[in-house]
């Protein structure tokens, strides 16, 4: 494996990272969103799908971005401001978080700090600042589906999926599937399935950027 010094210059953005993974939502999910890119992904959800997005604060059916300042009073789990879908409930926490202990969820789409190659999770813990676990080991432990959107690297260039997770966990062989600007990974029997390549992104590229084994189903 290969370090570098900065970013792969090919692959997706931030953005497309979100649009991808917004095509696989399927019809009648309910999918709450961490933040992050995973904020992103409603703007890019397929309009012949009905998802329904959940935010840990006491939001069940997040619209699109307003046009705007927005009102202030309205806010996703990142503090970004919303809409709200017709319909829509606005929750407190022990409600909000009865949904997600309760098992009401179908996907949570979170943003990691590592990702380890059995499905291990670290993305609350940054050495040297502040830890701030919010509800994520709620949203990993109640939720079928855990899929992670995040850049393949970090900023010093050292890869972000690895074969052990060296940050304290947030769950352990919770996530089920991986979007990067390089990849898409399905975590399958415990292990990484190579499953997509980013466009212009070689099998070979992803496994000098990924410090744990996969297999290659490419179709």
């Amino acid at each position: 494996m290969t370090q570098t010094a900065a970013r792969p210059a090919v692959g997706r953005t931030r953005e497309q990272i979100a649009e991808r993974l917004a095509q696989d939502l399927e019809d009648g999910y309910v999918v709450n969103l961490g933040v992050g890119i995973p904020l992103d992904v409603p703007k890019y959800l397929p309009p012949d799908v009905e998802v329904v997005l959940h935010a840990e604060n006491g939001v069940l059916g997040l619209g699109p971005s307003p046009e705007g300042e927005g009102d202030p009073d309205l806010t996703d789990a990142g503090k970004q401001p919303i809409t709200l879908i017709s319909g829509a409930a606005i929750t407190d926490s022990a409600m909000s978080f009865a949904m997600i202990r309760g098992g009401h969820l179908d996907v949570t789409v979170l943003g990691a700090l590592q990702v380890a190659a059995n499905g291990d999770l670290a993305n609350w813990y940054v050495p040297g600042k502040n830890p701030a676990v919010g509800g994520a080991m709620d949203l990993v432990a109640g939720t079928p589906q855990v899929w992670v959107a995040m850049e393949h690297v970090d900023r010093k260039g050292r890869p972000k999926i690895v074969s052990e997770c060296t940050f304290p966990l947030t769950g352990r062989q919770c996530v089920t599937r991986i979007y990067t600007d390089l990849a898409i990974f399905h975590v399958v029997d415990a292990g990484l399935r190579l499953v997509e390549c980013a466009p212009g992104v070689t099998p070979d590229h992803v496994r000098e950027h990924t410090a744990a084994p996969f297999l290659e189903d490419l179709g």
